[in-house]
C-alpha cells in the first residue's frame, strides 16, 4: 500500500468537463479533481482501505471523503472491487492471446462475438481494435494448450465471420495490472 500523504487541496471546486471542441488530448482527460484523483490512486494502491485510512491521507475529514467516495461509485469512476488472485499460486495455466480476422464486417457479426466472449470464463478480456491486420483481441486464461484448442474449435470458429486466429501463448507475464494512471 502505498502511504505517501499529499497535502491537501482546496475542495471547493471541481472542474468543469472540456468542451467538445477541445483538442482530443483535452477530451480524454477525466473531469475529476485532484482529491478525486488522489482518492482513486489510493483505493487502487487498496480497495480495503478505511475511509478513516483514507481521509487522513487525502488530508479530508472522513464525512468528506465518504461523501466523495460514494459520488465517485454513484457517477461510475469506480466501479466496484476485487481480489487480486496469485496465478502462480493456483495454477490456472495458460495464458494466451488470440488475434481474430472476420471477413468483411456484416451486421450482426460484432453483437455474436461480444455475445460469446461475454459468456467465457477462458475470456478475461476482449478488445476490438482498430489497425489493419486483425479485429479483435482475446485475453485468455486456460489450463493448458489443450483447453486452449477446444475453446478455439467449439467457440471461436463457429462465430459467424471468423476468417483467421492467430495464437500467442505467453511465456513469461512480465507486467501484469489492471491499474488506471491518474
Amino acid at each position: 500500500m502505498n502511504t505517501t500523504v499529499r497535502p491537501p487541496l482546496s475542495t471547493t471546486s471541481r472542474p468543469l468537463p472540456p468542451p467538445p471542441d477541445a483538442e482530443p488530448a483535452q477530451r480524454l482527460l477525466p473531469p475529476v479533481d485532484a482529491i478525486d484523483a488522489q482518492l482513486l490512486r489510493q483505493l487502487q494502491d487498496d480497495g480495503r482501505i478505511t475511509i478513516t485510512r483514507l481521509a487522513e491521507l487525502v488530508g479530508l475529514s472522513p464525512a468528506a471523503t465518504h461523501d466523495r467516495v460514494a459520488r465517485l461509485k454513484r457517477e461510475g469512476y469506480i466501479l466496484g472491487y476485487e481480489a487480486v488472485l496469485n496465478t502462480e499460486k493456483l495454477t490456472t495455466g495458460l495464458l494466451v492471446f488470440a488475434e481474430i480476422s472476420i471477413n468483411d464486417p456484416a451486421p450482426g457479426i460484432g453483437r455474436a462475438i461480444k455475445a460469446a466472449v461475454q459468456v467465457r470464463h477462458e475470456v478475461i478480456e476482449c478488445h476490438e481494435v482498430d489497425g489493419g491486420r486483425f479485429d479483435y483481441l482475446l485475453k485468455t486464461r486456460v489450463p493448458d494448450i489443450y483447453a486452449y484448442r477446444d475453446f478455439v474449435t467449439s467457440v471461436v470458429w463457429k462465430l459467424p465471420g471468423v476468417r483467421e486466429v492467430r495464437t500467442y501463448a505467453v511465456i513469461d507475464e512480465i507486467k501484469n495490472t489492471s491499474r488506471i494512471p491518474l
